[in-house]
């Protein structure tokens, strides 16, 4: 069931539409910077997404006053930060002539214009039913804004349904710490949250929540619209969404360590020759995350060090071919830039402490735990892919007591090789094993009710491709790190009753095969 949201539409006067009268309402700071932080992702490259800095700061509290701020630049390629505060709504938006934009009314119209930031601040910046529309624009970054109940049908409507909406030929565009919602779908007169069309490419959508909609968003508008992509999706929330989280038409996508909550019909939707990394993302309560849907024109993607929680797969059949229910990768993704990647047992709560707007702009540091922006680096900064795990000791040579607590318990992981099995680490025989896809990935053992676990053996088998280097204990209930260290063997941590201990191997000579997931009381 979607949940409600009751509109109100503030009142205000149009303002005129021309600049000079508007100019007295800007207050200027010369040399403020552009946004808090700096962006991860496809994003960073093509030359780099660096928005209005270096140029003046104005601050505007109507739609009017964004519109005039734009067009008061000497050029349309004048770098200018536009920090916004209160409501925009279709009552303050009005159209804004000048030599430097190209505006529109009941819509934020950020078109054949360039080196752009708009940043909420203050009490916050809400865009009531009006949408931002970016065209033929480059260089621009959205940051700490809310967008809800942005329409196509019905009334009042703005940006063709659209909460964010790119096309026509628009490169590097960083949205940041955003909050985008409807109240519903199509037929409820909404359409995408996050949409790109037309050749737009080198997008990074990070820290965001996308909420209660029809379509998440897509890449491309049609089967032929293949000239979009390399768009990076990390650290987002997508909660009770019918489809497109996002669908892909042709291009490139990065999506990593995004947690998905109630998708109802299908998620990332990877279709006409698309191709996909998909990285350490928590899908949960959902239906068919991943795969090709309601087309015969295949997509792809790579997958690693997912977690599928409570998810449903549909048969294959026609236009239905769902990735699952046990997804392995069918294409090869490199990306050209460096990011951390947190483990996807604590995705849930790293996003849900960081993404969206007026969260105080806050990221992970790639170790699973908040960063505020006056504690250090604002946004994931170059590294490793994979960050090594906090101090701690190698596995103690002393054997546990007791009865093994996983033979007759359940298990499941983030992928599995082929021909290994999620359940071959708790039957009791060496023989046989489990593998990641890769030199990473996690495996778990559960149980119906919680139950306390102090000890833990990890058995590699014999014949492996490849050791366990660096790994993580984690309690899969609560995204808490009970131990970290180098090396496989018996592991000690507090007693911890949990209802799902998760081993996460974070790197490793090669494919690693563990044979036994031994857990103990003591």
């Amino acid at each position: 069931m979607r949940r409600t949201v009751t509109l109100r539409l503030l009142a205000g006067m149009a303002a005129t539409a021309t600049t000079a009268a508007l100019c007295v309402t800007l207050t200027t700071m010369p040399q403020a910077s552009a946004a808090v932080g700096s962006a991860t992702g496809f994003a960073s490259s093509n030359g780099g997404t660096t928005g209005g800095s270096g140029g003046q700061t104005v601050r505007a509290t109507t739609g009017t006053q964004i519109h005039a701020a734009l067009c008061n630049r000497a050029s349309s390629s004048t770098p200018i930060i536009i920090q916004v505060e209160g409501t925009i709504n279709h009552g303050n938006t009005s159209k804004v002539s000048g030599s430097s934009c190209n505006t529109a009314a009941d819509v934020i119209e950020l078109k054949q214009i360039s080196n752009v930031t708009i940043l909420g601040v203050g009490n916050g910046a809400l865009f009531d039913q009006i949408g931002i529309h970016i065209r033929e624009a480059r260089n621009i970054i959205i940051q700490n804004v809310t967008v809800r109940n942005v329409k196509k049908s019905g009334s009042p409507t703005s940006n063709g349904g659209d909460a964010i909406g790119m096309e026509a030929n628009v490169r590097n565009v960083w949205v940041d710490h955003v909050t985008l919602e409807a109240s519903g779908g199509e037929s409820e007169g909404y359409d995408g949250l996050f949409d790109m069309k037309n050749n737009t490419q080198y997008v990074t959508l990070s820290y965001s929540i996308l909420r209660n909609s029809g379509r998440g968003g897509l890449i491309g508008s049609s089967e032929s619209d293949l000239s979009n992509g390399y768009v990076t999706f990390h650290h987002n929330r997508y909660e009770n969404i019918d489809s497109r989280t996002p669908l892909l038409r042709g291009g490139i996508a990065h999506i990593f360590n995004n947690h998905y909550v109630r998708l109802n019909e299908s998620g990332i939707n990877s279709r006409a020759g698309a191709r996909a990394k998909v990285d350490n993302n928590y899908f949960q309560d959902a239906k068919n995350v991943l795969g090709t849907f309601y087309t015969s024109a295949a997509g792809y993607w790579q997958v690693s060090g997912n977690i599928f929680d409570n998810v449903t797969w549909s048969s294959r059949s026609g236009d239905t071919n769902p990735a699952g229910p046990n997804p392995t990768s069918n294409t090869s993704v490199s990306v050209p830039y460096s990011y951390h990647l947190d483990s996807a047992s604590c995705v849930p709560s790293i996003v849900s402490q960081t993404a969206g707007a007026n969260k105080g702009i806050r990221t992970s540091n790639g170790n699973c735990t908040p960063q505020s922006p006056t504690a250090g680096p604002t946004s994931p900064t170059p590294g490793p892919t994979n960050t090594t795990p906090p101090p701690s000791s190698s596995p103690t040579p002393s054997q546990p007591s007791g009865p093994n607590l996983s033979i007759g318990a359940g298990s499941d992981g983030s992928s599995k090789a082929s021909g290994t099995s999620y359940g071959d680490v708790r039957d009791g025989n060496m023989n046989t094993a489990w593998s990641p896809n890769g030199t990473t990935g996690q495996i778990s053992i559960k149980w119906g009710s919680a139950t306390t676990v102090s000890r833990i053996n990890i058995r590699e088998a014999s014949g492996s491709d490849g050791t366990i280097r660096n790994w993580r204990v984690l309690n899969h209930d609560t995204g808490a790190v009970l131990a970290s260290g180098t090396g496989a063997g018996v592991i000690s941590f507090a007693p911890t009753s949990m209802r799902k201990v998760t081993f996460d191997i974070t790197s490793s000579t090669g494919t690693p095969r563990v044979a036994e997931f031994e857990t103990y009381a003591n």
